[in-house]
């Protein structure tokens, strides 16, 4: 099964030497039927051209937040939303300490800001860079806000040094993304139940007995699952959270109602 074909990926190319790999990843990409639509930084014009992305993508090649005649399409959204997962490649060690500041001074950063879809970042940058501490730290408040990482690798460096900073391949990269979407292509066959928020218990048609549960925990379990695919229903009491158009949401009021509800949708291969 190919588990690529239709996907749409948005493919984020910064400013570094890696840039030129970004090329190669396009094209197994697209050999697989994906589709591919991509940004360049200013600083990526540097080291690729948008002919020869776009000749490979066969694509638009985004790469200004502030042309007027991309942004009447409102561009940072509309492909924040298009995209089934954002790839950065390469990741430099700027790009790293922008997303970690929630930096948002040009199109790639803002749609990133804006997106609320799998984030991926391939780094590539000299092993001191990698090593200084300010990356660690940047590092570990992106992963605690979700972004996942792939590689670097340990390699010679196009700057003549050798060590952990290296971009990972573009094979290993297409391998990675083509597992992420195994994943979701398998968790579509399974079912997933949450129960969240308070129940209000009534003494009289007045007044009644509840918690300060806010819900929010079991709204974003509800999410998660659903960005992973399983087929996703959340059983609430009553909240004002918002929820995705691709859950399935039972409202209900009182223990008993949120009792019924459960029973009635199950069997499910998760609960929570």
């Amino acid at each position: 099964m190919n588990n690529l074909l239709q996907r749409k990926i948005l493919l984020i190319i910064c400013g570094g030497i890696s840039a030129y790999k970004s090329l190669e990843l396009i094209r197994l990409l697209k050999k697989q039927g994906a589709q591919v639509k991509t940004i360049l930084t200013k600083s990526a014009k540097e080291f690729v051209t948008p002919l020869s992305v776009a000749s490979l993508s066969q694509e638009k090649v985004y790469d200004d937040l502030f042309n007027a005649e991309n942004e009447a399409d409102m561009d940072h959204i509309s492909l924040s939303r298009w995209a089934d997962v954002i790839l950065v490649t390469p990741a430099t060690a700027n790009t790293i300490s922008k997303l970690s500041a929630g930096s948002s001074d040009d199109l790639a950063s803002t749609v990133i800001l804006a997106s609320d879809k799998d984030i991926f970042l391939t780094p590539a940058m000299n092993v001191r860079m990698w090593e200084h501490p300010s990356t660690k730290q940047n590092l570990i408040k992106l992963k605690s806000y979700g972004y996942k990482l792939i590689g670097p690798e340990v390699g010679d460096m196009a700057c003549g040094e050798f060590g952990k900073g290296k971009m990972t391949e573009p094979k290993d990269i297409f391998q990675t993304i083509e597992a992420y979407f195994n994943g979701l292509t398998k968790n579509q066959k399974l079912k997933a139940l949450v129960t969240a928020g308070p129940t209000n218990e009534y003494i009289d048609p007045i007044r009644f007995i509840t918690n300060k549960s806010s819900g929010k925990q079991g709204y974003a379990l509800a999410k998660s699952l659903a960005k992973r695919g399983f087929q996703t229903t959340l059983i609430s009491g009553p909240t004002n959270l918002q929820i995705d158009d691709n859950i399935n949401l039972i409202k209900v009021e009182t223990a008993d109602e949120m009792l019924k509800a459960t029973q009635k949708s199950l069997p499910a291969d998760v609960a929570i």
